[in-house]
């Protein structure tokens, strides 16, 4: 398994501890993003605390360039970076060091947003890697709190990296972080619980989705046959299995496929991805349509 380890207090963490539980096991990657002088001490670092461990290590450096948007933009390329490394190494999975403060973190941020069920299911503690998610992602610290993490590192004599874009509050994740430390009667642990509670409720519609999909679908006539009441949670994720089957890609969520809902459930046609829809009836139809020409 290849771990993906910055230098902090969390992910060092990891490290220490898989190093105990999977000895021979593990190779471990860190991402330099070229964004701080201190990067690559901090690189350096790992790869020495990797040396006493006798666990592999190597330094991935990317070059983000200029631009807005930089975490999303680092996220994207550290991630495709790790992946890069775990397919090159022939690993079986990357693990992250997300833990339950990162949990609570996601779900605040995400129901700012107003996210549905999906993303309010928060990170979960199996995915695949962004960008390549055959890959397994695992984030195996999610019942961990910060605290918890920055003991283990402390046991273990090991002085972690403290990178300042963690206090700088343009981000907001940096902000959402001091908010909920600030407040409280927030239980991050509380906040963590009801994310995998959504986690299953998730599995649950995508567990109906999948059925109602097999009993309903005629691919060779690009039919679906269509419950009388079926709730709107349950056929969007339907719209999106037959948005699938017929080649969209990507696949919309959000506020464009419940827009495509909301007019087949009306009886109307519409067209959404290149992809027709006809809403009339039990039985709604589908049909491919060829993009439009310009010029």
């Amino acid at each position: 398994m290849g771990l993906a380890v910055s230098g902090g207090p969390d992910s060092c963490a990891l490290l220490v501890l898989a190093a105990a539980h999977a000895p021979g096991q593990i190779a471990v990657a860190t991402v330099d993003h070229g964004l701080r002088a201190q990067a690559a001490d901090e690189a350096r670092a790992v790869a020495a605390l990797c040396a006493d461990l006798c666990v592999p290590h190597h330094t991935l450096r990317i070059d983000l360039g200029g631009g807005s948007a930089i975490q999303a933009r680092a996220r994207a390329a550290r991630y495709a970076a790790l992946a890069g490394w775990a397919r090159g190494q022939g690993l079986a999975a990357l693990a992250t060091a997300h833990h339950m403060d990162d949990q609570a973190e996601t779900l605040a941020m995400r129901l700012n947003r107003g996210a549905g069920v999906r993303g309010l299911a928060g990170m979960r503690a199996r995915a695949g890697v962004p960008g390549d998610p055959a890959l397994p992602l695992l984030r195996p610290l999610l019942g961990w709190r910060r605290a918890e993490l920055a003991d283990v590192v402390a046991a273990a004599g090991v002085v972690a990296a403290d990178d300042p874009s963690n206090q700088d509050t343009r981000f907001e994740r940096v902000r959402v972080r001091f908010g909920l430390a600030g407040a409280a009667w927030l239980d991050s642990a509380g906040w963590a619980a009801s994310a995998q509670h959504l986690a299953q409720a998730d599995a649950a519609l995508d567990w109906a989705a999948q059925r109602l999909f097999a009993q309903g679908w005629d691919e060779a006539h690009g039919r679906l046959a269509v419950p009388d009441g079926m709730p709107q949670a349950l056929a969007l994720r339907v719209l999106e299995l037959v948005l699938n089957a017929m080649g969209a890609t990507p696949v919309p969520r959000g506020a464009e496929l419940a827009r495509w809902h909301g007019a087949l459930a009306a009886g109307q046609v519409a067209t959404l991805a290149g992809l027709r829809g006809e809403g009339k009836g039990a039985t709604w139809h589908f049909l491919r349509v060829p993009p439009h020409r310009t010029g």
